[in-house]
């Protein structure tokens, strides 16, 4: 008799539970659709849902949850971009499309992806480089001599012991 289990495991520990789903969900939200297995696309589907229901109330405390459940980058873009498309929808904000059995051993593949599509194409940010400035010294560098290679000494194995 199963009590006290809900949602699925995967077959992961809570901490790996928690860093696929935070994966998968930052994915989605800055790809669109994602290609996942059938049980992890179900294992997140009403997380995501519940995600988007809280940044449709847009309080402060529902953000700061939702911040927790994504990374920073995907935080900005859901809440700018994919939150506002469902203003008028009560639920279901995605759908899961069965695609067929992956090749290697045969697992039911699906594409999740959002039920209204963005115009908005997803950009991903470029980092700008920063150029590091050398301070010069006034003293200048004593070239360092190679030491010669230590010999290698095996140690003595203590064999006989002193009779008493």
């Amino acid at each position: 008799m199963k009590k006290s289990i809900f949602g699925k495991k995967l077959k992961r520990d809570k901490n790996e539970r928690a860093a696929l789903f935070k994966s998968l969900m930052t994915s989605l939200v800055l790809k669109e659709s994602i290609k996942t297995t059938e049980g992890k696309a179900k294992a997140i589907k009403p997380e995501i849902d519940k995600l988007v229901t809280l940044a449709k109330k847009g309080t402060n405390i529902s953000l700061q949850k939702i911040q927790g459940s994504l990374s920073h980058i995907a935080y900005d873009r859901f809440v700018s971009f994919v939150a506002p498309r469902f203003k008028e929808r009560n639920g279901g904000y995605t759908r899961i499309i069965r695609i067929g059995g992956r090749v290697g051993d045969e697992a039911q593949m699906v594409i999740l992806e959002w039920v209204e599509k963005s115009d908005v194409p997803y950009v991903k940010p470029v980092k700008e480089k920063t150029v590091k400035k050398t301070v010069k010294s006034k003293t200048k560098a004593k070239p360092v001599k190679a030491k010669a290679k230590a010999k290698t000494v095996k140690p003595v194995r203590k064999t006989a012991r002193k009779a008493k």
